[in-house]
């Protein structure tokens, strides 16, 4: 089994778990305080990824924020934000989506093996495509991950994809922060959906920070006894 970067997982959701409402319209979970900690996290990555839905529904930039931020990565010989990766089962992404056309870094692409040719075909022009089997295998995305130099990896959603790193035992380390009002949709996107996750009642995942940041608060985990590494 070969190397793959330390994963850190960083979510914002409702007192009721919802990562979004239940329209089209974005829902604000954090606050200025809290988006410029996620920058400097940001920043001491070497690499953000999202799920494809997160990408078409979102339209994030996933770039450092702060001129200060970028330049001491320049200054380090680093890109000014990290090499942003995404990952598709079917490649129906938009290659003018600000995940492509924002920043100068890399962008990856993990595509299905049966989805590979269209992807290229598409995307091709904006970003790396890649392999990552049938179905698309986490830990494979992981270790490739590694082998091109991610050593610092975070994961910013949606829930699908925290659900696939969570119960793939993935996770390094878990960053939640809680909005305080609730959505009460149940058609909303939850923070994570069903599976056989690694921590239950008999195991229970260690809480290793709690930060009020103006009107939210800061959950940090250790998922793995890598946390202590960092």
């Amino acid at each position: 089994m070969g190397e793959r970067p330390y994963t850190l997982l960083s979510c914002g959701m409702s007192l009721d778990g919802y990562l979004a409402g239940a329209s089209e319209q974005r829902l604000l979970l954090s606050n200025p305080a809290d988006l410029d900690r996620v920058d400097a996290v940001r920043a001491g990555c070497d690499a953000i990824l999202v799920g494809a839905a997160t990408v078409r529904k979102d339209n994030p930039r996933l770039v450092v924020r702060g001129r200060a931020r970028r330049d001491g990565r320049v200054a380090r010989g680093l890109p000014a934000s990290p090499t942003k990766v995404t990952l598709t089962a079917g490649a129906s992404l938009d290659p003018c989506a600000r995940f492509f056309s924002a920043g100068d870094s890399d962008k990856l692409v993990y595509c299905v093996s049966a989805a590979v040719d269209r992807a290229r075909e598409r995307l091709g022009s904006v970003a790396t495509v890649i392999d990552a089997g049938q179905p698309l295998d986490l830990r494979r995305l992981s270790e490739d991950l590694h082998d091109r130099g991610v050593r610092r990896l975070m994961v910013e959603g949606g829930g699908t994809v925290h659900t696939q790193f969570l119960t793939a035992d993935l996770a390094d380390e878990l960053h939640l922060v809680v909005a305080p009002f609730f959505v009460g949709d149940s058609r909303a996107r939850r923070f994570v959906g069903d599976g056989r996750f690694p921590w239950h009642p008999d195991r229970r995942a260690t809480l290793a920070e709690v930060r009020r940041i103006d009107d939210v608060v800061l959950l940090r985990y250790a998922l793995s006894s890598r946390f202590r590494m960092q």
